[in-house]
């Protein structure tokens, strides 16, 4: 990889970890010696603009006993390798890009590597290697309609008319609406009675674990028979589903809160693996207690990947404070509560209004911070009922079943997000569609805030280090 060039050198002048980039450009180079690097001004999403580096390449995939070119591009940002680089594919004019599982309409890349990203852990080469073992199973080019009755031969023309089994259908490209709600009590009712009002579904499963503290409900379900509403005692009843609630619960009367929340953790090892055989493709929506520490123990013992596992967290916050910013301080712009759901909760704030057609980013914090504050304040000792957080799962199932790409404040994995190097699931923005959660990139946060944060980590870390999941 020849970076001798004076314009090259220029732009990598400005990187914040220049040595460390070159450590990882050599990888690159010496693991794809086709990736070639270049200049070039990026425009971010809020029209702002920056001269980067950039690789452009072609990625080898093979598909049925072919091999395929992929041209694709990344963009290294001026803070790489601590941050990953914006992925895109580049498509030739006789191609067009198949929106699927981990390629948008634009053609931006989204992968568990990159959700996950923490270097030195995580690398490029690493990147490049997940792209063509995800595009081997979904190629995400086709040809151009226009251009296949030409030439049989061109590259992929042959996806188009793919005839896919029922056995290797993708979860993104099913029709059906099916939800499943797990675990009965209040809130388990009120997320049911919530997505029913709020969701267009087909079927909704419920199921009520014999185990759960948190019992009752699935009786009257079945004596006033609800359209859509199947009652069952069956894990396997909610094969199929695109998204699964879980609100059980088992607390214990243990005194140390340690084996508390062992008792729910106990509970989950019962279910957590059997739904995810049945529902592989689901999104896993976590609602049981505390929410941090239980989509955590959900994602581990379901080994579905992170994009799948996610909790309410602060959504229901993050709504009321916006609604707060706009009804009461005539501030048209989204903002979310970040972190774990405890005293330690930080608002952020979008750098977009309503109705944007660009993509979300977080507002450098120290301009947002005396508007947040004031709308902090006036949120406050607004409690979180089942009825309420009910109508907080049914807004994210609404955005998973509709692929809506609505930023929420949910539960998720937060390692390599701004430098998190510890494995903690908390409150952070995310994308959210059909096929999972996508993060919004890191900010710097204020000292105090940054300080909450830092005892969240540390907290939940001691605790998911004590259970035994």
């Amino acid at each position: 990889m020849d970076l001798r060039s004076e314009k090259l050198q220029r732009v990598l002048s400005k990187y914040k970890f220049r040595d460390v980039a070159l450590e990882e450009l050599e990888k690159i180079d010496n693991a794809f010696p086709g990736m070639k690097p270049s200049v070039g001004t990026y425009t971010f999403n809020d029209g702002s603009q920056k001269d980067l580096l950039k690789l452009n390449g072609n990625l080898p995939v093979k598909y049925e006993g072919r091999c395929y070119n992929f041209p694709i591009q990344l963009w290294l940002i001026d803070s790489f390798p601590v941050t990953p680089p914006i992925c895109l594919l580049r498509p030739t004019p006789d191609m067009m890009i198949r929106e699927g599982k981990h390629v948008d309409a634009r053609g931006r890349i989204y992968l568990p590597v990159l959700h996950n990203w923490d270097h030195p852990k995580s690398s490029v080469v690493d990147i490049l290697e997940e792209m063509i073992s995800k595009f081997q199973e979904d190629p995400p080019l086709t040809s151009t309609p226009e251009r296949d009755h030409q030439d049989p031969q061109e590259l992929l023309a042959f996806v188009n008319n793919l005839q896919i089994s029922d056995s290797t259908i993708r979860h993104h490209d099913h029709t059906g609406h099916k939800v499943t709600v797990i675990g009965g009590g209040d809130l388990g009712m009120a997320s049911v009675m919530s997505i029913l009002a709020k969701c267009k579904v087909d079927q909704l499963v419920f199921i009520d674990v014999a185990e759960s503290s948190t019992k009752g409900g699935s009786t009257d379900l079945e004596i006033f028979r609800l359209p859509k509403v199947n009652v069952s005692k069956d894990l396997s009843a909610s094969a199929g589903s695109r998204v699964v609630v879980v609100t059980a619960n088992a607390w214990s009367s243990e005194q140390s809160y340690v084996s508390v929340v062992q008792t729910n953790v106990d509970l989950f090892k019962g279910f957590i693996p059997k739904l995810a055989r049945h529902n592989p493709d689901a999104v896993m929506l976590i609602a049981s207690q505390p929410v941090d520490i239980m989509t955590h123990v959900a994602w581990r013992q379901s080994g579905l990947p992170p994009t799948q596992v996610i909790g309410v967290g602060c959504n229901l916050d993050s709504e009321r404070l916006s609604h707060v910013l706009d009804i009461n301080l005539n501030t048209h712009k989204e903002a979310w509560v970040i972190g774990e759901l405890s005293d330690n909760k930080v608002p952020v704030m979008s750098n977009t209004g309503p109705g944007s057609q660009r993509q979300p980013e977080i507002a450098g914090f120290s301009s947002t911070k005396p508007l947040l504050s004031r709308a902090f304040d006036i949120m406050k000792n607004r409690g979180q009922r089942s009825w309420s957080v009910g109508l907080s799962v049914a807004d994210i199932t609404n955005s998973i079943l509709t692929n809506r790409k609505k930023v929420h404040s949910i539960t998720t994995l937060a390692q390599g997000w701004s430098g998190i190097g510890a494995e903690v699931f908390f409150s952070l923005p995310c994308l959210l569609g059909s096929n999972g959660s996508t993060r919004l990139a890191g900010v710097s946060l204020g000292k105090e805030e940054d300080s909450k944060m830092k005892e969240s980590i540390s907290s939940l870390t001691n605790l998911i280090g004590q259970l035994r999941i």
